[in-house]
């Protein structure tokens, strides 16, 4: 077991016989001496081999980035030879024996090198990772959830897992489809949002519902969305807007305390939506005055629907869930208020919600104004309409993109510098070919026949 992570070591630690694992940086040979530089997770040293070692016999078997056990004790730099630019720059490590645990074999570009094309350092993104700038971010993700879930346990929220084998519901973006081998010629669909499952908890009474939940969407190809995603997803029972927003600005204000160091000033500003597009044009706007500052805003009072002319047909501006503004006007679709509400940081949309309808007639009326017949509206939501009917209490929520705003607090240009393993921009896993054909005895018990020329016709196309 190792003693010591590489970053820890200090001046305290002299004269420690330390055992360190890591991969090697660099190498570099004087004589009868060499240096290598030692890292890992932590952070890295600088470790000497003396020519009477047996770890000095070793070197010509070495290679950058090879993983590697360091056995020897810790000794102060010589003065005027102190690393200013690293936390462990004061001392050192003599090793006294070294083994080599997996050699690496020539790189196919150098770690950190922001030149070399995406999609090569996606190829080999197990490398790219290693890099400290993506360890840096991944890292910091980590403390991120660390604090979410810190804060929401300690206001009286709890984490319930929601199924990824889901409904197909389409009412926004395209679903990702399950076949079902056991029912032949049926579907699951990869959950675009917990959205019905979290207001079924609600209804279930558990009050306070939160989930780091993995989320799909089909989408037409965009430069920086990923077909699937991370979304903080919030829900709670007994509230109005202004519980929710306050429970939230108390988050993100420990968020930013406990991972930045930065004390957020609340209450957000708020802006309704006509403002919004009024004064700025858009409803996402962007109200810093200097890249050091965090500009949290609140959207307020977004119209229920909006019209699509094109298919002659109203649309929930939001989602056909959200409770529309007390004693709406039905004859004017255009004009109702929804009680929803959006967090926008930095000129981007972070986060969205609403109170929720949770009286079956009026989630009904809803339907009927989305042009969702009855029979269709109890084919696709007939569960939620029959929950609706049993005692569920006035609830509402919030669900932020995770990887948006992680992105954000790491100034990052893009979502696939703070996911571990991201998709490309075409929705392509280029590392493990994915997606991929499949075989036939696969399609046969999934119950599907492609039609091979068809297939073939839509790959020239593309």
């Amino acid at each position: 077991m190792k003693t010591h992570s590489c970053g820890e070591l200090r001046k305290s630690h002299v004269n420690s016989e330390v055992k360190l694992y890591g991969w090697v940086e660099n190498i570099r040979e004087h004589g009868k001496v060499a240096f290598i530089d030692l890292r890992d997770r932590s952070g890295k040293v600088q470790v000497v081999l003396l020519s009477n070692s047996s770890a000095f016999a070793k070197l010509k078997e070495l290679t950058r980035e090879s993983c590697v056990s360091i056995s020897g004790k810790v000794s102060a730099r010589k003065p005027g030879t102190e690393n200013k630019e690293l936390a462990t720059g004061e001392v050192e490590v003599v090793a006294t024996e070294m083994e080599i645990l997996g050699a690496c074999k020539e790189l196919p570009f150098e770690i950190g090198d922001e030149k070399v094309a995406e999609e090569v350092r996606l190829k080999k993104r197990f490398l790219d990772l290693r890099s400290e700038r993506l360890q840096s971010n991944i890292l910091l993700r980590h403390k991120v959830i660390k604090a979410i879930i810190n804060y929401l346990d300690s206001r009286g929220f709890i984490h319930i897992e929601t199924p990824i084998l889901a409904k197909s519901t389409p009412e926004g973006a395209r679903d990702y489809l399950v076949p079902s081998r056991v029912h032949a010629g049926k579907f699951y669909a990869l959950p675009q949002s917990p959205q019905i499952f979290k207001q079924l908890c609600m209804v279930a009474g558990f009050e306070k519902y939160f989930q780091i939940a993995r989320c799909f969407r089909d989408e037409d190809l965009r430069a920086d969305r990923q077909p699937e995603f991370t979304q903080l997803d919030i829900e709670m029972s007994f509230v109005e807007p202004e519980d929710v927003i306050k429970e939230m600005e108390g988050l993100f204000a420990y968020i930013w305390k406990e991972v930045l160091g930065v004390e957020l000033k609340t209450p957000f500003p708020r802006l309704t939506y006509a403002d919004a597009i009024e004064k700025y044009g858009r409803d996402n706007p962007d109200l810093r005055k200097s890249k050091d500052e965090w500009a949290f805003v609140w959207i307020v009072d977004f119209p229920m629907f909006e019209w699509d002319d094109s298919e002659k047909r109203w649309y929930a501006m939001h989602h056909p869930f959200t409770s529309p503004e007390d004693n709406p006007d039905w004859s004017a679709p255009s004009k109702i208020k929804a009680k929803a509400y959006d967090l926008v940081l930095n000129g981007s949309e972070i986060g969205g919600g609403s109170i929720r309808i949770h009286k079956q007639e009026l989630q009904e009326k809803v339907f009927e104004t989305l042009g969702i017949s009855p029979t269709e509206a109890k084919e696709k939501f007939g569960f939620l309409l029959d929950a609706l009917s049993y005692g569920a209490p006035p609830h509402g929520g919030i669900a932020f993109g995770l990887d948006r705003i992680i992105q954000l607090m790491t100034n990052s240009q893009s979502l696939r510098d703070v996911i571990a393993f991201p998709k490309n921009r075409e929705a392509r896993d280029v590392m493990m070919d994915s997606p991929s054909e499949v075989s036939e005895e696969q399609l046969r018990e999934a119950h599907i026949k492609l039609d091979i020329k068809e297939n073939e016709r839509a790959k020239q196309n593309n």
